[in-house]
């Protein structure tokens, strides 16, 4: 692995309940998830394509538990996370820590519980 290669190439966020789950994801960034299952696991998508861009998905299986601590990734709401943020509360989540400035030169983040008491995190520019 170098500089040139992706360090993250898939994430997978476990929920208890995929239907609810999903709702709050399409809600909250305005998108359509794909839904499937393989190797006994429900899942939903984020949109993607197949041209090198990092994408994850949903999962609801038996080596799947939710939580809100230990890693935590960022998902991309470019270009405010505000617009993201605002959802959060309405759509069954939990704000957890407000838009917060990191640098001029990085942006902003936010943190959030998510329906399945995942602990997820906001990036964006603005």
């Amino acid at each position: 692995m170098d500089a040139s290669v992706n360090i993250l190439n898939w994430f997978e966020i476990s929920v208890n309940d995929i239907a609810r789950a999903k709702k709050f994801y399409e809600a909250v960034f305005d998108i359509k998830m794909e839904d499937s299952e393989m190797m006994g696991m429900k899942m939903a998508f984020f949109p993607f394509d197949m041209n090198g861009k990092v994408s994850g998905g949903l999962v609801q299986g038996p080596y799947h538990k939710p939580s809100a601590d230990g890693a935590k990734i960022y998902l991309n709401a470019n270009p405010d996370l505000q617009i993201a943020l605002e959802k959060i509360e309405t759509v069954g989540g939990q704000i957890t820590m407000p838009k917060t400035k990191i640098s001029d030169e990085v942006g902003f983040m936010a943190f959030f519980v998510d329906t399945e008491g995942n602990g997820v995190a906001l990036h964006s520019n603005n």
